[in-house]
C-alpha cells in the first residue's frame, strides 16, 4: 500500500551520471566544431606527448604499429571520395569526366570532424596503453618500421594514382580568381 503512495520511482544515480557525462561530452565536442586550428593543435599536442612518452620510457612498439597502421587507415578514408568512381558499375554517379558533365563537389568517405575525433581518440587510447606494462612486448622495432614505412609509400602510391586517374582533388585551394584585361594607359 505504500508504494502507491510514494510516487514515480526515482532514477538510478548511475544512469543520472553516465547521462550527464555523455551530454557535457557531446556539448563540448559540438563546441569544438568551428575551431579548426584549435582541435588540430589539440591533436598535435596529444601526438607529441605520445612521441615522448614513448621516446623517455622506451618501448610500446606494437602499440606505436597499430596507431601508425590505424592512422594511415583513416588517412585514405579522408582522401578518398564517398561514392568511388571504379566501384560505379554503371557510371551515371560519380565524378564529372567531362566538361559536359555536371559539377559534383568532393565529398569525403571520412570528413574531416570525424577524421579528427578518430585521431584524438586513437592519440588518448594509446597513451592510455602505455601505462599498462604488459601492453609492452618486446619486438624488433627495426622491422616493423620498415615494414610500416613500405605499406604507407605503397598505400600513398595507389592512392595518388587514383586521384589522378580520376581526376580529383580531396583538397580545397580557394575560389580561382581570374585576372581581367589590364588596361593601357
Amino acid at each position: 500500500m505504500n508504494t502507491i503512495l510514494e510516487g514515480p520511482p526515482q532514477p538510478n544515480q548511475f544512469v543520472v551520471f553516465t547521462t550527464r557525462v555523455s551530454r557535457t561530452y557531446q556539448k563540448l565536442l559540438d563546441d569544438s566544431v568551428p575551431h579548426l586550428y584549435g582541435r588540430w593543435g589539440a591533436a598535435a599536442f596529444l601526438l607529441i606527448l605520445y612521441i615522448l612518452r614513448v621516446y623517455y620510457s622506451g618501448g610500446w612498439h606494437i602499440i606505436s604499429y597499430a596507431l601508425g597502421i590505424y592512422m594511415l587507415n583513416l588517412l585514405i578514408g579522408f582522401l578518398s571520395p564517398k561514392i568511388d568512381p571504379e566501384a560505379d558499375a554503371m557510371g551515371e554517379v560519380g565524378l564529372p569526366q567531362k566538361r559536359d558533365d555536371e559539377f559534383r563537389p568532393f565529398i569525403r568517405r571520412l570528413p574531416e570532424f570525424k577524421f579528427w575525433l578518430a585521431i584524438v581518440r586513437s592519440l588518448t587510447i594509446a597513451i592510455v596503453c602505455t601505462f599498462f606494462p604488459f601492453l609492452n612486448l618486446p619486438v624488433f622495432w627495426p622491422i616493423l618500421l620498415i615494414y610500416f614505412l613500405a605499406l604507407f609509400f605503397v598505400t600513398m602510391r595507389n592512392q595518388i594514382k587514383h586521384m589522378i586517374k580520376h581526376k580529383y582533388l580531396p583538397f580545397n585551394m580557394g575560389k580561382k580568381v581570374y585576372a581581367g584585361k589590364k588596361s593601357d594607359k
